[in-house]
């Protein structure tokens, strides 16, 4: 097995060790760090009532717990800070805690101000994504979770976690984007479903085709190590542009669009991730606020199955009416969300205005028991009426399974994988180690760790800046900032680093974008490099002995047509935002101690996109309005580097070694004839919906794909399998990712990925009602450059 592969296999067994702890005494160690530890159902006074009772059901303890509360009681416990229950021996509760991508400082239920200091710093997901790797997606959801449940154990975080972000990478601009597995609902959703997998402790990856073994034999599932959220339901990707905020924008939206680009990552986070959360955003729907709209939520709830809570962005419900105006008082917004199946704000709102909501008659008593059946439930679910948390199954967790080697090795190993090779003229890269030669380090974010770790980031291990990651390389290595910062609105440091340039044999120049121009509530308005960043990269080019070396930070796309162009600047290297790891991943990239493999989830547009008005939700292109259409399946227009992008020390061809030529579809099956008419004689039919397929799971097949690394190095490589439908109705994509994998591949030798397609899902897309269909005839798989036609028929 490869060294790489060899280690994140043996981290996925150590993690496996550490969630599947025993229940054990409490240590002396903890015990002195945290006496005081405040738990419900503490004996010998409050551990007797049914609610404590784990023998019991959860909905029957759920019910007794709500039985026994006042009207002020069930009122405190819908805002995101619960309030204590003195009488019954409840401490309050902080719902709101954060784990995009490790522990983060941005919700109050996390702090870092105790025994742990500090917690493991993994790439921002749209790094992490961009490795196109599951398995390396559930291993970090499972180590967030493993240091999140000791920090829970020291009272330094709670047990209910606001990630992931699931939300699609629609507009280059989008300040969040970052926070998101990208662009393709696809991949979104395979993410989703790792990571909260990973993250609720619901079992291990073994790898192949995606096998489990679940924890504690809990064939239930309603056992929950962790409650992760997904976020933000929905059609959410516009923080403040132009005269819109996200906080009133209405997201109007198709219902072609709705079904096959925003909702699938949430579908799939409930349906296969099994997600104890879901979180409404800010921005209305079609006209109505998410938070109020209960044919959304109802959706979740009853035709995806979704067990757990739903809370409300943080003042969201506030929106409804002080920013939206979508009702007339505060307690019609406070009637509207309760009735659509909002459990908690996260925030006040519900707290100060539900109790004159009920005197005037707008809601009952029995709404607000619905939502506290929901939040209790899932309190229960985490065992947090199971009496003293140390003494449960995850009660060992502590300050030594926090930034341990093997999670600090795993953010290495996420940050291999995500960086993005973009050009590599003439083989410039990698840098030939042990040849002595000096080496420049040049730009704003060359030599600040704090910068790459991106939106919701905590207080890293151990962070390694570009600089000091290339300097364990290099000993003659030295770095010049050239810009003051990353907004660099001066051109006074340029002289020194063209100096540094013209005296160095190699030079790196890391540039790009950070918090100051991407984050929440705030989008950008250029997708190009910010202030004079471009001219610092052109000044030192030309200065340079040798052609340059350009590392571009930053989440958002960005046009750097004048590097791809510019023959001084021999290779491009996307590295995000890589957290902690990040600068020792980049030196190993840069001198060959890794073969990059990462590819773009996100399509790199031109600066003329900025044309396009953000504000537009559809996906579909509209050449009558000189509207190009949004992301890799839908844009018709020009870019810098297309979604799936990414170059590799070595080269790939590919063999599509087994796949179907034809699928049957045989009768009978449930045609209704009012949504399939034939308007003239002659007509064929050329589509089904899919509900009318009655044998969906029986059309389901591999395709066998050989790949042959034909250069010097080894190293992983994600295969990604792509279709082309025919176009029998109006909105047909340009194409779509129908299935991705990552393996190890050993130079000069083939190996075979294995790719599950169902045609049901894969082959399908939704029509202009918002219904999915499956088109009859031709479809077209595509891996590379290769081809294979499969036909779908009726028999």
């Amino acid at each position: 097995m490869p060294h790489h592969w060899k280690s994140l296999f043996l981290l996925l067994l150590q993690l496996l060790n550490l969630c599947s702890t025993k229940s054990q005494p409490f240590t002396s160690s903890s015990s002195s760090s945290n006496p005081h530890l405040q738990f419900p159902c503490k004996p010998p006074h409050h551990s007797s009532y049914p609610f404590c009772n784990n023998s019991l059901p959860i909905p029957t303890r759920a019910q007794s717990l709500i039985s026994l509360l006042t009207l002020q009681e069930k009122i405190q416990q819908l805002s995101n800070s619960a309030s204590a229950i003195p009488r019954l021996g409840i401490p309050p509760y902080e719902w709101w805690s954060e784990s995009l991508h490790g522990i983060a400082t941005n919700g109050p239920g996390v702090s870092f101000n105790g025994t742990i200091p500090s917690a493991t710093s993994f790439p921002q997901v749209i790094v992490t994504a961009a490795a196109f790797n599951r398995t390396l997606w559930f291993s970090v959801g499972a180590a967030i979770a493993v240091e999140a449940r000791a920090m829970y154990n020291f009272g330094q975080a709670g047990l209910t976690f606001w990630a992931p972000n699931i939300n699609i990478f629609r507009d280059p601009r989008w300040g969040r984007g970052q926070e998101t597995p990208g662009e393709d609902p696809m991949v979104a959703s395979a993410y989703a479903v790792e990571f909260v997998k990973g993250f609720q402790g619901g079992g291990i990856r073994d790898g192949g085709l995606g096998a489990r073994r679940v924890l504690e034999s809990d064939e239930s599932g309603d056992s929950l190590m962790l409650s992760a959220c997904c976020k933000h339901f929905t059609a959410y990707d516009l923080e403040s542009w132009r005269n819109f905020s996200r906080y009133s924008f209405n997201a109007v939206v198709s219902e072609q669009d709705l079904e096959d680009t925003y909702q699938p990552p949430f579908r799939s986070c409930i349906q296969q991730g099994k997600a104890s959360c879901l979180m409404c955003s800010y921005n209305a729907v079609n006209g109505v606020p998410a938070c109020a709209q209960k044919d959304l939520l109802d959706k979740a709830r009853n035709e995806w199955g979704f067990k757990g809570y739903i809370t409300s962005d943080c003042d969201a419900v506030a929106t409804v009416f002080e920013y939206q105006n979508y009702t007339k008082s505060p307690e019609d917004a406070v009637a509207d969300v309760l009735k659509a199946g909002t459990d908690i704000d996260c925030g006040t709102y519900l707290l100060r205005n539900t109790l004159s909501t009920i005197k005037q008659g707008k809601v009952q008593e029995e709404d607000i028991d619905k939502a506290l059946l929901n939040l209790f439930s899932v309190q229960l679910r985490l065992g947090l009426f199971n009496g003293d948390p140390r003494k449960g199954k995850f009660g060992s967790l502590g300050a030594q399974d926090v930034c341990t080697s093997e999670h600090k090795t795993l953010a290495l190993e996420a940050a291999r994988q995500g960086i993005v090779l973009l050009k590599n003229d003439k083989k410039f890269l990698p840098l030939k180690r042990g040849v002595e030669f000096s080496l420049a380090v040049i730009g704003p974010l060359a030599n600040n760790s704090s910068l790459l770790g991106g939106d919701y980031t905590g207080i890293p291990c151990n962070p390694k800046s570009p600089f000091e990651g290339l300097q364990e390389y290099s000993t003659r290595t030295s770095y010049v900032a050239g810009c003051q910062d990353v907004p660099c609105l001066s051109d006074a440091g340029f002289e020194k680093a063209i100096y540094a340039a013209k005296k160095a044999d190699f030079v790196v120049i890391v540039v790009g974008i950070d918090a100051s121009q991407e984050r929440e509530d705030h989008d950008r308005v250029s997708l190009l490099l910010p202030g004079k960043q471009m001219a610092l990269v052109s000044s030192v080019a030309a200065a340079s002995k040798e052609p340059v070396i350009l590392v571009l930070a930053g989440g958002g796309p960005l046009d750097v047509t004048f590097a791809k162009e510019d023959l001084r600047i021999a290779s491009i290297l996307w590295i995000g935002y890589p957290g902690e790891a990040g600068g020792r991943a980049l030196a190993e990239v840069i001198f060959g101690d890794f073969n990059p493999g990462g590819r773009l989830p996100m399509t790199w547009y031109p600066e003329s996109f900025t044309n396009v008005p953000m504000n537009d939700m559809n996906m579909r292109a509209d050449p009558s309005l000189g509207y190009p259409g949004r992301t890799y399946r839908f844009y018709t227009g020009d870019r810098i580097y297309g979604f799936g992008h990414g170059l590799s020390y070595s080269s790939f061809t590919y063999n599509i070694v087994s796949a179907p030529k034809k699928l049957s579809l045989s009768k009978p099956f449930k045609v209704d004839l009012s949504r399939n008419v034939l308007h003239q004689p002659g007509d064929v039919l050329d589509h089904l919906h899919i509900d009318e397929v009655t044998s969906c799971e029986s059309l389901r097949f591999l395709v066998e794909i050989a790949v042959k690394n034909n250069g010097d190095m080894d190293g992983g490589h994600s295969v990604m399998l792509f279709s082309r439908v025919p176009k029998v109705v109006k909105g047909v994509p340009v194409r779509q990712l129908i299935g991705f994998n990552r393996v190890y591949t050993v130079s000069n030798q083939y190996t075979t990925a294995s790719i599950l397609v169902d045609p049901c899902t894969h082959l399908s897309f939704a029509d202009e009602h918002g219904e999915r269909i499956l088109p009859l005839g031709e479809h077209v798989l595509m891996v590379g450059d290769i081809q294979h036609f499969v036909s779908v028929e009726i028999n």
